[in-house]
């Protein structure tokens, strides 16, 4: 595929369009029950959490501008649910982020709650829930936001399709806390499966004949709930893959057997376009690659997930490109494309280095207001094995601080600012001579309409020459990435900036022993995590909490705030006790 035409194809007139944030729009509406069900997502019967019976949830379709409307209402016996919007920035509606404890209650088992925002920019999204391990439950679903009616992509295409990725284990969601939360430590372990929209196979193997792998392979009539959906295609075409990741864990690497893909989005915001074999795909990132199906129609394709950055003990997750009109019974003739090494980091850092921003997309400030350094590590408290952001292993209040800063509670949470540094004698490459943490629930208030820089400062884990990879996401916000680099980051590390075309995302990874720079504008009034979007990570601690211009947020429904402090403060609002 010729890069140079999709670069040229609608790129300026488009972009700046789309940049705009839309108004009017329409109101969809929808009305969504959680609760537990039976369900087989890899051919062996667990339990998921669905929305409406359906594993994964519902897809969310709308155009940039329309507002959501989401009645939920749980029917969970015994726990509360929120959901958040990932990658959608809640202008206005910071009560609607779907984080419990942050911007709202948990909806409790048998009450409703309204969720509304508006979709203000075009994208490939995805939703999940934000309380305890929710989303290793398999609480998650697809959100597309299309360009409004009579604006066009800057790229062109026949075609689309939508895959969502996620990791399974057999080990409930509620096991797998009481693991981590366990001292002596039990680790979760690597999931037993790799799905692809909520399909995966863990006792047979769609590619068993191909593979010297002593699994069978597998033989479906196509109706089952773990068969794979297929991506039925046209010979001579062009489609567009929204590709996005809910995983818990694992960090994957995603190919299309004998087929070149053109990334041309990141995390909702468009990139230069750019031809790879295979992408990297990081839990909460999301992406849109083009693929031109040029190959011989008489034959079918592999589309492969596998393990990136962890020593793989999971199969790859398989579905399959077929061309039409052959039968899609016909299996591909050659096995599933390799993935690279799962240890091999200078391959992914250089896919990461090569997202630069579509010409047209806005550029960070020159200048920054506040620096944060965090420094991400493993360590003990009282015993218990934690991730902790500058020496805080974050654990969240019980009242949300959205409502606690909005009505001045201030025996909510700690007062104390968490520190924007660390010290800088620490040696990241080796275990920590004192290796014991602390808990805290403070938070970094930014002043609003700031520059903020944030470094994530990777470091050495608890055992020796062991540093994992650590997705970040920000809620509220998209951030531009400025730089990744090896080693303890330096003031002199500034000097290699991108501030020319640094790509706008809202997850970015850091990879071990190394640092990654982001800069953002807080101008979004409201409280927001910022977290390692490795679930099991979050749940043990690996996040901080950003407050900003909360005094300018005008009306918060009650419904959000009505437990802890801000529920007391309601009830002698309204009259009660």
């Amino acid at each position: 595929m010729d890069s140079s035409v999709l670069v040229s194809c609608f790129v300026i007139l488009n972009l700046f369009l789309m940049t705009i944030p839309a108004s009017g729009g329409k109101s969809r509406h929808f009305r969504w029950e959680v609760e537990y069900m039976h369900w087989s997502p890899d051919g062996l019967e667990g339990v998921v959490m669905g929305i409406n019976g359906q594993f994964p949830g519902p897809t969310i379709r709308a155009l940039a501008g329309d507002t959501i409307h989401v009645e939920l209402t749980n029917k969970l016996p015994t726990e509360g649910v929120v959901i958040h919007w990932h990658g959608i920035r809640q202008i206005g509606t910071p009560w609607a982020d779907g984080t419990a404890s942050i911007s709202q209650c948990a909806i409790n088992p048998g009450e409703k709650f309204a969720y509304r925002f508006k979709v203000d920019k075009a994208g490939t999204y995805f939703y999940h829930g934000h309380y305890g391990m929710q989303r290793s439950a398999g609480l998650y679903g697809s959100l597309i936001v299309d360009v409004r009616e009579g604006d066009k992509e800057p790229f062109e295409y026949d075609d689309e399709f939508n895959i969502l990725l996620s990791d399974w284990w057999h080990k409930g969601s509620h096991e797998q806390e009481v693991d981590l939360s366990s001292n002596p430590f039990r680790w979760i372990g690597e999931p037993q499966t790799l799905l692809i929209n909520g399909r995966g196979q863990y006792n047979c193997s769609l590619a068993g004949q191909l593979s010297h792998s002593p699994t069978s392979q597998c033989k479906l009539r196509g109706d089952e709930q773990y068969a794979p959906r297929l991506l039925h295609v046209q010979p001579r075409k062009t489609y567009r893959l929204r590709i996005a990741s809910s995983t818990a864990l694992a960090s994957l690497n995603l190919a299309i057997g004998n087929h070149k893909m053109m990334v041309v989005e990141a995390d909702g915001n468009y990139v230069h376009p750019f031809a790879v074999d295979n992408i990297d795909v990081y839990s909460g990132e999301s992406y849109s690659v083009l693929f031109t199906t040029d190959q011989d129609p008489s034959n079918n394709y592999w589309i492969s997930v596998s393990v990136r950055g962890r020593e793989p003990k999971t199969p790859q997750g398989l579905t399959i490109l077929n061309y039409r009109p052959t039968s899609a019974s016909k299996l591909p003739i050659s096995p599933p494309p390799a993935a690279p090494a799962w240890n091999d980091f200078k391959y992914s850092v250089t896919l990461s280095k090569q997202l630069f921003a579509l010409k047209g997309t806005p550029k960070p400030p020159a200048r920054l207001d506040r620096r944060i350094l965090l420094l991400n590590t493993q360590n003990f408290i009282d015993g218990y094995t934690k991730w902790a952001i500058n020496n805080v292993s974050l654990v969240l209040p019980a009242t949300p601080y959205l409502g606690s800063i909005r009505y001045g509670l201030t025996n909510a949470f700690d007062q104390k600012s968490p520190p924007d540094d660390f010290g800088r004698e620490y040696d990241i490459v080796k275990p920590a001579g004192n290796q014991n943490s602390s808990y805290g629930n403070g938070v970094y208030t930014l002043r609003f309409n700031t520059t903020v820089d944030v470094i994530l400062q990777n470091a050495n884990a608890l055992k020796a020459n062991v540093s994992e990879i650590h997705p970040w996401h920000l809620h509220g916000h998209d951030f531009w990435v400025l730089g990744y680099g090896e080693g303890k980051f330096t003031d002199k590390d500034e000097e290699r900036f991108n501030l020319e075309n640094p790509p706008l995302k809202n997850t970015a990874v850091i990879f071990p022993y190394g640092w990654t720079a982001l800069r953002f504008v807080a101008d979004n009034p409201g409280v927001w995590a910022f977290h390692c979007h490795i679930e099991p990570h979050l749940h043990m601690g690996m996040g901080v909490i950003f407050a900003e211009g909360v005094r300018r947020i005008n009306k918060i429904p009650d419904e959000a705030l009505g437990c802890g402090l801000t529920g007391k403060v309601l009830m002698k609002k309204n009259g009660g006790i």
